[in-house]
């Protein structure tokens, strides 16, 4: 049964951190939006886009978590006789990347040349990743931990709604994320940008020096967070949270302008260049040294928002790698995102249908 309504939503997860009001600084005026969306009375406008953008030139190189997302479909027609769950008749199963490596493949699916680092185990889940690296466009540099368990999501599904997911996994040993770092060093001179993708499965262990000898090379550094220790990720070009992780660590705002100077405090605490806010049904947020630009959600229906948050900072990689202004590629990151919600499971946009009229 088809679920209609809320645009995307990227899931949550985080620990409370609250920035001091004290430290709020006073905001400078910005133009006013003629469009009633969150925030107007401090919305930029953005300026009108002209042509597609052309990505085959861009060069991302994706960093973090990979994950396999299993699914099994099948139907419920009775409830189990041994305790009171309903019993499925799994009748297909289908594997899919997952974590980095969907943001991965989102890049590759615009057109875009992207390269994957990440740690796989030396199991079944391990080998099933290769093999889908392997059939698709991606350049995967693979570090195998034979002590690693490869972080599997197995979801349940009857009549395109979920009824479980289980989750399995461990973290990588220290000396194979050593291994990682002096790759990514030696692959860096090879690409435009550097996205991490941080799944909390301690992947990005080494993220501070990662951030630190992508900027020395001058690399932009694209962040989508967990938990709330956000130093870490000190010195990032943009960052990605949604609504309910930007709360975790800057508490709850009561206006617009509150929220504005929270995130100032945030981004000048942490030396972000950007950060853009995601915010469900209302739509996604920039915040920049240029001011505020708001991209209202687009209404559609929603079959699941499994990897909407993947799709969202591959978009935004894609478009900064192809040298497009970042209001405009935060206008493409809102279109994809609402295009990939109306998908069943972890799915990509393709460049036909992001830059379709």
């Amino acid at each position: 049964m088809q679920l209609v309504a809320v645009l995307y939503l990227i899931m949550p997860h985080l620990v409370k951190r609250i920035v001091s009001k004290k430290s709020i600084r006073r905001l400078s005026p910005y133009t006013e939006s003629n469009t009633n969306t969150v925030g107007k009375e401090f919305v930029l406008k953005r300026s009108p886009i002209t042509q597609p953008p052309q990505v085959a030139t861009a060069r991302v190189l994706v960093i973090g978590d990979v994950i396999l997302d299993r699914y099994w479909f099948g139907d419920v027609t009775r409830i189990s006789p041994e305790a009171p769950v309903p019993v499925i008749h799994v009748q297909s199963t289908d594997d899919r990347l997952g974590g980095a490596a969907n943001v991965a493949c989102n890049v590759s699916a615009l057109g875009a040349r992207a390269g994957l680092l990440c740690i796989v185990g030396h199991d079944e889940p391990g080998t099933r990743i290769v093999e889908l690296l392997d059939k698709s466009n991606v350049y995967a540099y693979l570090e195998r931990d034979p002590a690693l368990l490869t972080t599997i999501k197995l979801r349940i599904l009857s009549r395109q709604q979920q009824l479980l997911r289980i989750d399995f996994e461990r973290t990588p040993a220290h000396e194979i994320l050593l291994a990682g770092l002096l790759k990514f060093e030696i692959l860096l001179p090879n690409y435009d940008v550097v996205l991490l993708s941080d799944y909390a499965k301690g992947g990005l262990t080494h993220v501070r020096q990662m951030i630190k000898t992508a900027h020395e090379a001058g690399k932009p550094v694209l962040v989508d967070p967990k938990g709330n220790d956000w130093n870490r990720y000190s010195g990032a070009t943009l960052i990605t949270p949604n609504k309910r992780e930007l709360i975790e660590v800057v508490g709850h705002w009561k206006s617009e302008s509150d929220l504005r100077a929270r995130v100032d405090v945030l981004r000048s605490s942490f030396q972000f260049r950007a950060l853009l806010l995601t915010r469900s049904e209302e739509g996604m947020t920039l915040f920049s040294d240029a001011g505020v630009l708001h991209e209202p959600a687009l209404a559609r229906a929603v079959y699941d928002v499994s990897g909407a948050g993947d799709t969202v900072i591959a978009t935004l990689a894609t478009m900064i790698g192809s040298g497009v202004p970042l209001a405009e590629a935060v206008f493409y990151a809102n279109r994809a995102a609402g295009i990939v919600v109306g998908k069943l499971g972890i799915a990509t946009v393709s460049y036909n249908e992001l830059f379709q009229d």
